[in-house]
């Protein structure tokens, strides 16, 4: 498994390529792109003719944009198992490789060729409690005999937890399953923050708590990078800055001026600004910086085109390292006050009145809905 260059395409139409060497990928937009197409990653690949080559650090020498497409954590190891199973050492391949694994099946609407496969055999139906225990003997490094199963329904998602996609009503769904960090009802925990968070009016996609004989049940959420058969092209904000998501190095100024510059709407800041009250009120300390995504809208009759903050994910009672937010609050991530919040929109121009508004009436629903998570 080799692949030196490979073709970055979009609904169909060439973007541009991506070359291999010396340990990094350059990357260059083609002519017809540049003509019609829109900047994939405005702050690192601008719409012009330069042949772009990152560091080598945080992505292994790929752009951020190129490192959301593929998978992350558990999306990860069943990749490296299916590469063991097949006789190659993880560590003998390139990202170029690992794009190529992604092939069509990435988050978002980037898609690589020519594609890698891998040989499966026939897969059986498996019910949520069934893949469950597949998944927690995957995580305990023991041998599963649905391997090829896990990796054809969830090998290309992000996230440290484990998941399929499954499509519903001619819908694309995520169903995740406990990590052997949580507890057996991580499930009912997320859909309970997720319908907080919308009452909050906060921008939360779909959500369900699927059935279960082993616990309160399995937490799903409608994908937000599909609109029934079409992708979306999504940029994390790990992405758009370039930056590892497993360092807390970012600020929530940070990522408001990041979504003023992008989205220049300030109903779009407001929208962050709650998300980052709910974050603060409810404990959901491990919002690093691929927990936040915006959407490229391309459409040209759509009024909502150009980028927009991407609706909430991820949301749960959880720490980051030393107990403290991922992304601070002008600067505090150990405790958190109103007093930090409403320093942020005045950083940021929001009003003050609107400001102590949105965060008070937050941590009054949070309170009330959360409280037996936050004692």
């Amino acid at each position: 498994m080799t692949h030196n260059k490979l073709t970055v395409r979009y609904h169909d139409k060439t973007v541009g390529t991506l070359v291999y060497s010396d340990h990094r990928t350059s990357f260059q937009y083609a002519q017809t792109w540049i003509e019609n197409g829109f900047s994939i990653s405005p702050l690192s690949l601008p719409l012009n003719n330069s042949i772009f080559t990152p560091e080598i650090d945080p992505f292994g020498g790929i752009f951020g944009i190129f490192n959301d497409s593929l998978p992350d954590g558990w999306g990860r190891l069943l990749i490296d198992r299916m590469l063991i199973k097949n006789n190659i050492d993880p560590h003998s391949i390139t990202m170029l490789d690992r794009l190529a694994i992604a092939g069509t099946s990435g988050m978002g609407a980037l898609e690589y060729y020519p594609e890698e496969h891998f040989t499966f055999k026939h897969d059986i139906d498996l019910n949520l409690d069934k893949i469950s225990q597949q998944c927690k003997l995957v995580l305990q490094d023991k041998p599963s005999d649905n391997l090829d199963y896990l990796f054809r329904n969830g090998g290309s998602s992000g996230g440290a937890r484990p998941k399929i996609f499954k499509k519903i009503d001619n819908e694309e769904w995520i169903i995740k399953f406990p990590s052997s960090q949580d507890s057996l009802n991580i499930g009912l925990q997320e859909y309970e923050y997720s319908k907080c968070a919308q009452k909050c009016g906060i921008n939360v996609p779909n959500v369900r708590l699927f059935d279960s004989a082993n616990c309160a049940g399995y937490f799903g959420i409608q994908r937000f990078d599909r609109i029934k058969t079409t992708k979306v092209h999504m940029a994390s904000a790990s992405a758009l800055l370039e930056t590892s998501h497993r360092l807390p190095n970012l600020d929530y100024i940070q990522l408001l001026k990041l979504t003023k510059f992008l989205c220049k709407s300030e109903a779009e800041l407001k929208k962050l600004f709650a998300l980052m009250c709910f974050n603060v009120f409810a404990h959901n300390r491990d919002d690093h910086s691929k927990n936040f995504t915006f959407l490229y809208i391309a459409d040209a009759e759509n009024k909502q085109k150009g980028w927009h903050l991407s609706p909430a994910y991820d949301l749960t009672y959880s720490n980051s390292i030393q107990g403290e937010q991922a992304t601070t609050i002008a600067g505090e991530g150990k405790n958190p006050t109103l007093e930090n919040i409403l320093t942020v929109a005045k950083t940021i121009g929001l009003s003050a009145s609107y400001a102590k508004t949105t965060a008070q009436n937050i941590q009054e629903i949070v309170m009330a809905d959360l409280a037996k998570y936050l004692q």
